[in-house]
C-alpha cells in the first residue's frame, strides 16, 4: 500500500472506512480528511498499551460556528486469526467539537490488517431558537426540490398568466393574478372576497394608489420570486403596500432594509416613514445617525425645510434626542 493510500478513507453518503494495514512501525497515524454531511472528518489510531480510535470533525469556522451533534455506529474489523469485529456502544447525538470528544479505548490487542467503520446515523446542528437540534439529513433533498418547485410554480402562474381570475387595476395600468393566492397572503384580500364586496363580484382590486411597476413587484414579492433590484427600487412604495394590505413579512423586509443604508440624502425621508409606520428600529437609527453621529449638522437646511411640515410628536422626538446628547458633554 501506498503512503498516501495508507491515510485514505473510503466513503459513502454516510459511511466510512479506513483500512490499516500495518500499525506495527508506528504508534500514531491520523487519516486523511473525508466529507460526510456538511463537515470534513478525521479518524486518528494511536497505540500504546491500548489501541485508542478518536473520531472527530476538522476544525473550520463552520465547526466552531456549527459543530456536529452526531448518532454513529463504529467497530474496528481485524482479519487476523479469523474476522473478528469490536464494537462501540451505539453513540447518540453526541457533539463534537474536538479530537479529545470521542475516544474509544481498546484493550484487546490488535495485530496485522484491521479497519475502522464508522456508520453515521444522524447528524444535527444545534437550533439557532435554542430549542432542539436539527438533523442535516432531515431538511431532506426532496423538501429543498419540493419548496424550490412549489415557488417556480407560482411565478409562473403570475408571469405566465396561468388561470388568472382576478384583474388589478393599477393607476397607470392592469395585471392579472390569482384570488386564491392573494388570499392566501393577505387577510385584506382575503376580506374581499369573503364577503359580498365588489372585489368579489366584478373580481377586479383597484389600486389606484399604486402605479404598475410597483404592483407588479408587489405581486412577484407575493408570489415568492421578486428581484432584489426591483424590491430595492420600490421598497418605500412596498412599505405602504405591505402596511395597508397586512402582509408582515413585506412589511419586515423593508423595515430591515431601509435601516441598512441610511445617509444625508434619505435620512429624513427614512425618519418620516418610521414615524409613519411605527417603526421603531428605523426611528432609533435615524435619530441616532442625525444626533449622536452629528450629521444633524450636514443637513441644516433640508432639516429646518423639514420641521416645517413635521408632525409635533416627531419634532419633539427630535429635540429630546438632541437635548439628551448634549447632557452627554
Amino acid at each position: 500500500m501506498s503512503d498516501s493510500a495508507a491515510y485514505k478513507v473510503e466513503t459513502t453518503s454516510r459511511l466510512a472506512q479506513w483500512r490499516i494495514e500495518n500499525l506495527a512501525s508506528c504508534t500514531y497515524r491520523k487519516s486523511n480528511p473525508f466529507k460526510i454531511g456538511k463537515w470534513n472528518w478525521h479518524l486518528s489510531v494511536e497505540k500504546n498499551r491500548m489501541l485508542f480510535v478518536k473520531l472527530y470533525p476538522e476544525i473550520s469556522n463552520l465547526t466552531r460556528d456549527n459543530p456536529p451533534i452526531a448518532s454513529f455506529i463504529i467497530r474496528v474489523i481485524c482479519s487476523a486469526g479469523g474476522r473478528k469485529s469490536l464494537a462501540h456502544p451505539e453513540v447518540t447525538d453526541k457533539q463534537l467539537k474536538s479530537n479529545d470528544d470521542f475516544v474509544w479505548a481498546i484493550e484487546v490487542p490488535l495485530t496485522g490488517k484491521f479497519i475502522v467503520d464508522v456508520e453515521f446515523l444522524d447528524l444535527k446542528t444545534a437550533s439557532p431558537s435554542g430549542g432542539r437540534p436539527n438533523s442535516i439529513w432531515a431538511e431532506g433533498y426532496a423538501e429543498k426540490l419540493s419548496n424550490a418547485a412549489a415557488l417556480s410554480t407560482l411565478g409562473r402562474m403570475l408571469t405566465e398568466g396561468i388561470l388568472t381570475d382576478v384583474v388589478i387595476n393599477a393607476c397607470d395600468g392592469t395585471i392579472s393574478a390569482h384570488r386564491a393566492v392573494l388570499a392566501a397572503r393577505s387577510p385584506v384580500f382575503r376580506g374581499m372576497f369573503s364577503h359580498d364586496l365588489k372585489e368579489k363580484e366584478l373580481s377586479a382590486i383597484d389600486i389606484s394608489d399604486m402605479s404598475i411597476k410597483v404592483c407588479q413587484a408587489f405581486l412577484t414579492y407575493i408570489y415568492g420570486n421578486i428581484r432584489n433590484a426591483d424590491f430595492l427600487a420600490h421598497r418605500l412604495e412596498l412599505l405602504h403596500a405591505a402596511d395597508k394590505y397586512d402582509i408582515s413579512d413585506l412589511k419586515d423586509a423593508c423595515h430591515q432594509s431601509l435601516v441598512e443604508d441610511i445617509d444625508t440624502t434619505n435620512v429624513l425621508e427614512r425618519l418620516q416613514f418610521a414615524y409613519l409606520y411605527q417603526l421603531q428600529e428605523l426611528k432609533a437609527s435615524c435619530l441616532m445617525y442625525l444626533v449622536k453621529f452629528g450629521k444633524i449638522y450636514d443637513i441644516h437646511e433640508d432639516l429646518n425645510r423639514f420641521l416645517q411640515q413635521a408632525d409635533g410628536e416627531l419634532i419633539y422626538d427630535i429635540f429630546h434626542e438632541v437635548l439628551n446628547a448634549w447632557k452627554g458633554f
